[in-house]
């Protein structure tokens, strides 16, 4: 819950700062042509100053700022929260090392979302402090291994070490340059206060280190802002969603709801092999009776790319991207009356360490009218999927590995007065080390369970989603869709006995229906 208050704050004070970047001069190098996208100001390119200001590398400082965090967090889990896990000693940490890496049972939304957000911390440690992209992430990896080896009396988790610098560096880049749009180091007096107050709350670790250095305070003749301001497009919708399970009468339920959705450079630019100069941010928001309030995240960062075609009405670009993939939800009815049913959560999953090949375009047939999508195919290097039967501490879900495949289309009048988006994403994820059936539970000693991903099976998650906007008043939209999620687990060493029924590897599904409406604001 604190991760989730934290991340609430970081909108509002997104949504306020970058809602002011409209006033910002529209002097420009470039026009950026988006009919399909509502750009919030004119891009400025970086000042090179600047640019050589951020260059600057601090090794020793970013190497300080991984290892306290890390103390810091121990200690407040030993102090405050008094965990079990972390009362260690050099014992614990002897038997860390001789035991080595095993998978853990944490929930879910600790594994998928807790860890990569603390890899975050540890990548922008050293992005603060003048390193690129891939050099941070070597931060990212320092500071997990320390974790899993040094700080917890738990032994060293195999998942966490794939997880949180992968998925860290994925958030934290995200973070590192939301909080560059922010900062302005030509303002003063209350401006500045809150513009550095907004980037500290974006990106701790960059707001520590502009007030060890002192950057916090000093005015310069430019802005300071590493990627000056970019194509950026920002829409934030509230609503309402019906939630049901459409198999066997499963029952229903509506709420509130909310969603970010940020689109941050120019899918279509030449050539680059700048990671993250485009990327997409999706966050959802529920106020659902038994659902989770963090239901949804969405990173989709491009590494490099290649434009393929470029003409008046068509453009084609080709690269290679990571993502950052989390959905969760939760029961909607508990109550069971059959002894063999799918789980009653409906789904889970999370794909924190993803990468693949992507192709996106644009296309004008009318002036009045545009399309764009993209097609991309991943390799997903780790991910969860929600089991049915496998149970132990807070997990309910198998680890694995596999692919996906995820593709969307976008129809919208150049006035803006309309449009349509369809997207689909396809997993298909493999347990390589699956849980022994006949294995005696009684045989495993307290506190050390069997290293195992979960069942043996291999599943497949969709989510399919469509929806409508139609401009009301200037800014305002009014959308509604729908969205479908399916699971479908088979479990491949797994006999079920009903009676004078056998079922062998047996296959569970789980399908789930929501209908929103909602009204967006495209600041």
């Amino acid at each position: 819950m604190k991760v989730l208050r934290h991340i609430f704050l970081i909108l509002l004070e997104f949504i306020a700062v970058v809602a002011s970047q409209a006033q910002v001069s529209t002097d420009s190098t470039h026009e950026f042509p988006t009919p399909y996208r509502h750009i919030i100001s004119q891009p400025i390119l970086p000042d090179s100053a600047d640019v050589r200001l951020h260059e600057h590398k601090a090794f020793w400082r970013a190497g300080a700022e991984t290892v306290s965090f890390n103390i810091g967090l121990w200690a407040f889990d030993r102090y405050i929260q008094k965990g079990h896990f972390a009362y260690i000693s050099w014992e614990t940490i002897k038997e860390n090392f001789k035991h080595g890496f095993e998978w853990d049972d944490d929930h879910l939304s600790t594994n998928m979302f807790a860890h990569p957000y603390n890899g975050s911390i540890f990548f922008n440690a050293g992005r603060s402090n003048g390193f690129n992209f891939w050099q941070s992430e070597l931060f990212a990896i320092g500071g997990s291994a320390m974790w899993e080896m040094f700080m917890e009396k738990e032994y060293p988790s195999t998942n966490d070490i794939i997880a949180t610098p992968i998925g860290g560096a994925a958030l934290g880049e995200v973070l590192y340059r939301t909080s560059d749009l922010i900062l302005d180091d030509r303002s003063s007096g209350g401006e500045r206060f809150g513009r550095e107050l907004a980037a500290f709350l974006v990106d701790p670790m960059k707001g520590i280190n502009r007030i060890v250095t002192g950057a916090a305070w000093k005015k310069r003749a430019t802005s300071g802002r590493r990627f000056g301001i970019p194509p950026i497009s920002v829409e934030l919708s509230l609503g309402a969603r019906y939630l049901s399970l459409i198999e066997n009468d499963e029952g229903s339920r509506a709420g509130a709801v909310a969603e970010i959705n940020i689109e941050y450079g120019d899918k279509f630019t030449e050539t680059t092999k700048a990671p993250y100069d485009y990327f997409s941010f999706l966050m959802e928001l529920q106020g659902i009776k038994s659902q989770p309030l963090l239901s949804r995240v969405e990173i989709m960062g491009r590494l490099l790319s290649k434009e393929i075609l470029d003409k008046q009405n068509l453009n084609l670009n080709v690269g290679l991207y990571q993502h950052f993939d989390y959905f969760d939800s939760d029961t909607i009815r508990p109550e069971r009356s059959v002894l063999y049913f799918p789980c009653s959560v409906p789904y889970k999953m999370g794909a924190p360490a993803s990468i693949g090949g992507g192709v996106m375009f644009r296309y004008n047939p009318l002036k009045i009218m545009s399309l764009d999508g993209y097609v991309h195919l991943n390799g997903v290097i780790l991910a969860g999927v929600l089991t049915d039967f496998y149970r132990d501490y807070h997990r309910n879900y198998n680890w694995g590995s596999g692919f996906s495949i995820k593709v969307g289309l976008n129809w919208a009048l150049s006035n803006d007065r309309l449009s349509v988006r369809i997207a689909n994403q396809f997993y298909k994820v493999y347990t390589w080390n699956g849980y022994d059936v006949n294995y005696d539970w009684s045989l495993t000693p307290e506190g050390k369970p069997v290293d195992v991903q979960g069942d043996a099976s291999h599943s497949s998650f969709n989510h399919l989603e469509a929806s409508v906007s139609y401009r009301l008043w200037k800014h305002l939209f009014l959308t509604g869709g729908i969205d479908f999620y399916s699971r479908k687990t088979e479990y491949t060493n797994m006999s079920i006995h009903l009676g004078q029924t056998t079922i062998s590897s047996p296959i569970v599904n789980s399908k789930q229906l929501g209908i929103h409406m909602m009204l967006t604001y495209k600041l």
